[in-house]
């Protein structure tokens, strides 16, 4: 293989935050990535606001992730971009910057499954960074995503299981609304969790499949738990909270960590990782590194910031794909529903 560098550049545009990055033969030299804070008082996500947003962030956001790589837009060997799954609206702006930008600039293009990259995200080489071997099992946790993926090769992926209703940030984030926590309320239960008592209060767990999850069940379970207690006392968030926290993640985890036992028992396969947002969950990542330990696991764990939507991931997954030569026509569109397996 050539020794000269590969620089490409990634976009992500998926939801609600613009990103952008670029890889160097599958090193990361720069992540740059935008926030937007404008949903926070709406509870959620707001699409229009969205697509606005990501108009106004995208070109300062891709001229800092090429300052930041020491290059110009000259040295970029192709661009890659975000074509789903995601807000069509959202899409559509990284979609169009990337399809221009590879025009003007005559490199390939290279379209993106967000969720592919997410797992993909495991190739980016680091310092004392661990990279899967072929085949392992990741378990990809979002705000609209649970799924169990068998890994074949870098493309080669199979659903063994997922949710049949809610995903799991669903479940964080509207369990968190329900004590009153600004969103996104995930990290903020992860956050009182540490403070409270895993024990202290129990919640039943929903009897689906081996391989499947649900969350629709659990979240009105402790909707009515929350409600009956304040009923009878005012006070009883307020002066419960970091129990009710540590009580609500300790069952979501649990549910989680048993589907990975039940895949690995059923596969044979023992290298486990995670992707997505949930993943930057501590006790998600604690009950993993014990899993070594206890099931004799292989674990992967992905960096904070390679865990939330970002264009590393994207970048990655593009680096990829030009390896292999596996380029886009300037036909694509973008796809807002869009499977892991597509």
């Amino acid at each position: 293989m050539s020794t000269e560098n590969i620089y490409i550049l990634g976009i992500e545009s998926s939801c609600d935050d613009t990103s952008a990055s670029i890889i160097c033969n599958g090193k990361a030299l720069s992540n740059v990535v935008a926030n937007q804070d404008v949903h926070a008082k709406y509870g959620g996500v707001v699409p229009e606001l969205a697509s606005r947003a990501h108009q106004q962030n995208i070109v300062p956001v891709v001229q800092q992730a090429i300052e930041q790589a020491g290059i110009t837009k000259n040295d970029l060997n192709a661009i890659a971009f975000t074509r789903g799954p995601g807000l069509m609206g959202s899409l559509l702006v990284g979609t169009s910057f990337a399809k221009s930008l590879a025009l003007g600039l005559k490199i390939p293009l290279i379209d993106v499954n967000h969720m592919q990259a997410h797992i993909l995200a495991h190739f980016i080489e680091e310092e004392e960074s661990k990279i899967p071997p072929f085949p392992f099992v990741c378990l990809t946790i979002s705000g609209g995503h649970t799924q169990i993926v068998k890994v074949t090769n870098h493309f080669d992926m199979e659903i063994l299981g997922e949710t049949i209703d809610d995903a799991v940030g669903e479940a964080f984030d509207k369990s968190a609304k329900i004590l009153g926590l600004p969103y996104p309320g995930g990290p903020l239960i992860d956050k009182y969790a540490q403070l409270g008592n895993p024990k202290a209060f129990k919640f039943t767990k929903p009897k689906v499949g081996d391989l499947e999850f649900s969350f629709s069940g659990l979240k009105t379970g402790i909707l009515y738990f929350i409600q009956k207690n304040v009923k009878e006392n005012p006070n009883f968030i307020k002066e419960n909270l970091n129990d009710i926290c540590a009580s609500i993640q300790y069952t979501i985890i649990e549910i989680l960590m048993d589907k990975l036992k039940n895949t690995t028992k059923q596969t044979g396969i023992k290298h486990i990782a995670i992707a997505g947002g949930v993943s930057a969950n501590s006790e998600i990542r604690k009950r993993l590194t014990l899993a070594e330990k206890h099931w004799g696991w292989t674990t992967y764990i992905p960096k904070f910031e390679y865990t939330t939507d970002n264009a590393a991931m994207i970048a990655i997954a593009g680096y990829l794909k030009y390896l292999n030569n596996n380029y886009s026509d300037i036909s694509v569109t973008a796809k807002a529903r869009l499977k892991v397996t597509e």
